[in-house]
């Protein structure tokens, strides 16, 4: 039995729709898959970055964009699966302490895109620990639709970098597909922070 199992579970659609309608200014980035699926079925918008096939890549790109834009909210919302991947973008988010960004993890247990098999974070391993870990001092979990409150007030705040892993039931909602075009999608978000496509 995983000692870090939660005693309930959010519904990962409703939390995430809940969570955005709160942070309606954020810069938005996803992981891949069922991140991205929440994100795009909460409400299409030129300042989400949907990443597709970039596993692990996530949390890096929001690093980077709240480096780059130190003046707005960035949210990296993704899964376990897929944080699992690049954990070690972590330790660069410690060293940095970009204040304007808050990773949200969507933690369901499981590798949803490729049939899901067990992550480690059903395993084990906690990723709350693991961020502390790496020096982000603001991690914590929530497991229910209350504690999305908690998640808006580190993003609308900005005082710190956060890190919130929230348990979701294991559940495959229908998809709801983003834009593929990787191009399109970068260079309309790119228009709507008023920069120039390339």
């Amino acid at each position: 039995m995983n000692p870090i199992a939660p005693k309930s579970r959010a519904d990962r659609r409703a939390f995430v729709a809940k969570l955005l309608s709160t942070v309606p200014d954020a810069l938005v980035v996803t992981g891949l898959g069922s991140a991205a699926y929440d994100v795009f079925a909460a409400g299409d918008r030129d300042l989400n970055y949907y990443l597709w096939g970039a596993m692990g890549g996530a949390a890096a790109l929001g690093l980077g964009l709240a480096l780059a834009q130190p003046t707005r909210s960035v949210v990296v919302i993704t899964g376990d699966g897929e944080q699992l991947m690049g954990i070690g973008s972590l330790a660069t988010i410690a060293a940095k302490q970009p204040r304007n960004l808050s990773i949200v993890v969507l933690d369901n247990g499981h590798f949803g895109e490729t049939g899901m098999q067990r992550s480690h974070s059903s395993l084990g391993t906690d990723l709350v620990a693991v961020a502390k870990g790496f020096g982000i001092a603001d991690a914590f979990a929530v497991d229910s639709m209350e504690g999305c409150e908690e998640v808006s007030r580190r993003v609308l705040s900005r005082d710190c970098v956060s890190f919130a892993q929230v348990f979701i039931e294991a559940n495959e909602p229908p998809r709801a597909l983003p834009p593929r075009d990787g191009p399109f999608i970068k260079n309309r978000f790119r228009s709507a922070l008023g920069l120039k496509p390339f």
